[in-house]
């Protein structure tokens, strides 16, 4: 793969960012992400505490120093803020992330603008999940270093443009990189976004089912039994459509929101509670369904888990998506 803005933003030898994933991603498949010449990044969320989230970037920063050599394309490492209303921890956060330091932060469902000003004045560069040029305009304009196209093939919360349409459309009408996100489950579909004018992309549910993933072996080999026929969106989650695996429980549940969060959803006052209720239940839900044996099964995930195949390491991933010739 040739060098693009992406590699060249990060320092790293290939154009691809090991997505944040909630309760998915941690240090040891970041660390292995940076040790195979990609970025790697995990929600912040990921840590109950700011404590906790201070001590990973402490060890990803010594993990850095082991695996990249300073002379040539290593690896970067970065952090996903939820920088709307809904998460009461994000100054924090981004306090703690200034203060310590890392290669980038992502931000997703709110303006980045705050993020934008704090991470710039440290040297850190911010990438803003995007759905639509009239927002990637937005956070182009407050100085975001490139745009995430998050496109329909996303898992979790995707956007509603096919890979080839947001992605094109981004890259003709912005200044910044466009990195598409969503659709990647193997080199030729890396081919294609580069091919659409990407700098790059962000692959996240390949990665769910790797060794060093710390979520049950249930969640893992359903990313290998189950296919892209087998998404579907349900509003049962956060109350915002998400793509999640078609289990039997999925079924039983149903995907739509029940009438009463669709009744108090029209009540302007009642809306935004009614959500993060929701989101909280749903959250709960999932950890349970990642972290435990249960037939409650909820689990999260994108239509590029066709490519599958059995678990395997994360090196054993990247060297997939990236394996050539040359």
């Amino acid at each position: 793969m040739k060098s693009t803005k992406l590699t060249e933003l990060l320092n790293i030898k290939y154009p691809i960012i090991q997505a944040p994933m909630f309760l998915v991603s941690n240090v040891a498949m970041v660390t292995e992400a940076m040790n195979s010449g990609i970025a790697g990044c995990i929600p912040a969320l990921n840590y109950r505490t700011l404590d906790e989230l201070r001590a990973a970037i402490k060890e990803l920063k010594a993990n850095k120093v082991e695996v990249c050599p300073p002379d040539g394309r290593g690896g970067s490492f970065g952090f996903n803020l939820i920088v709307n209303k809904s998460n009461i921890k994000y100054k924090g956060q981004l306090e703690v992330l200034c203060e310590e330091g890392c290669d980038f932060i992502i931000t997703s469902l709110g303006s980045p603008e705050e993020t934008i000003k704090q991470a710039h004045a440290v040297g850190i560069k911010v990438f803003c999940d995007v759905t639509d040029l009239k927002f990637a305009k937005k956070v182009e304009d407050l100085g975001a270093d490139a745009a995430i196209a998050v496109n329909n093939q996303a898992g979790g919360h995707r956007g509603g443009l096919s890979p080839q349409e947001l992605t094109s459309l981004l890259n003709d009408e912005l200044s910044i990189p466009v990195i598409s996100a969503g659709g990647v489950g193997c080199k030729a579909d890396i081919g294609k976004m580069l091919s659409y004018g990407a700098a790059g992309v962000s692959v996240g549910s390949p990665f769910i089912a790797s060794i060093e993933a710390n979520v049950t072996e249930d969640y893992k080999q359903a990313c290998v039994d189950y296919g892209a026929d087998d998404i579907v969106m349900t509003e049962r989650i956060s109350g915002t459509p998400c793509t999640v695996i078609n289990t039997p429980y999925v079924q039983k549940i149903g995907t739509k929101a029940t009438w009463i969060e669709n009744l108090l959803n029209k009540n302007r006052t009642l809306k935004k509670w009614v959500k993060m209720i929701r989101f909280s239940i749903g959250m709960k839900a999932t950890e349970k369904a990642a972290k435990k044996a249960t037939y409650k099964t909820v689990w999260v995930a994108g239509p590029s888990i066709e490519h599958t195949q059995k678990i395997e390491s994360t090196k054993q991933i990247i060297n997939r998506l990236v394996a050539s010739n040359d």
